[in-house]
């Protein structure tokens, strides 16, 4: 099944090198404005997107995401904050007490948030921009809250690099479909797990993704998909997280 939209999704890369060519106002814009169309909780809204242009600042945050120096280069860079301070004010407006803190509430905002963020990267890639999603502010998110100026019942969820692209990387395999799809059940119709399926499946997809790497590099040749994400599960991430999603009013409850 084809059409210009699926061809367009299919085609998505990370885009961290780009040509030295700004990207204007309008189009920033319009983009920002067709991000807004995604689905949201209630209608909640529950994201505020800064642009981030002051040059200190930017390099900031690209130091402390990994480094990623393309954060400070990037014609245009965008910080995403899951955001409920609307939603206080609406209520207080109406001489509500807010009912904050709340599990619920945490994902809603992190939800529509992410959703806001891949239609606007998806609008991105239409009129030939490209980019690239940073997780890595989560590194240190109480300094980009503080650097940005984010409140209570605000925090920053992840970056986004954008503009024309100067390289063409190859597309980083998926899942097949099967893998991700599941009829009746989270195990499918029979609805028990299969350890042998699971296992064929990882291997045939560390397969795949060594092929991938091969090609992209000789030092990655001997990478391995399901090994690095074992790995990775069994690494602490980001400890901080909890205690500052607290201190901002999130997950109280």
């Amino acid at each position: 099944m084809t059409n210009q939209t699926l061809d367009q999704i299919r085609r998505h890369r990370s885009i961290r090198r780009f040509k030295d060519r700004p990207v204007d106002s309008d189009t920033l814009s319009g983009l920002v404005s067709a991000a807004q169309c995604a689905a949201t909780s209630h209608h909640v809204q529950a994201y505020t997107i800064i642009h981030v242009t002051d040059p200190e600042n930017r390099q900031t945050i690209a130091n402390l995401a990994g480094p990623q120096p393309w954060v400070a280069r990037a014609p245009v860079f965008l910080v995403f904050c899951a955001d409920l301070t609307r939603l206080v004010k609406a209520a207080q407006s109406h001489g509500i007490p807010p009912e904050t803190g709340w599990a619920e509430q945490l994902i809603v905002a992190t939800v529509d948030t992410a959703l806001l963020a891949q239609n606007l990267m998806i609008a991105a890639e239409s009129v030939g921009l490209g980019g690239v999603f940073i997780g890595g502010i989560r590194n240190d998110p109480e300094t980009v809250a503080q650097l940005l100026c984010i409140p209570d019942q605000a925090f920053p969820v992840f970056g986004m690099c954008l503009g024309y692209p100067d390289e063409t990387p190859e597309i980083k395999p998926r899942f097949p479909v099967d893998m991700v799809l599941k009829k009746d059940t989270f195990f499918g119709p029979n609805g028990e797990p299969d350890p042998e399926e699971d296992r064929s499946d990882m291997a045939e997809f560390d397969s795949l993704l060594n092929a991938y790497y091969r090609r992209r590099s000789e030092k990655l040749k001997d990478r391995d998909w399901s090994k690095s994400l074992g790995e990775f599960t069994g690494q602490i991430i980001r400890p901080g997280m909890k205690a500052f999603l607290r201190k901002r009013g999130f997950f109280l409850k």
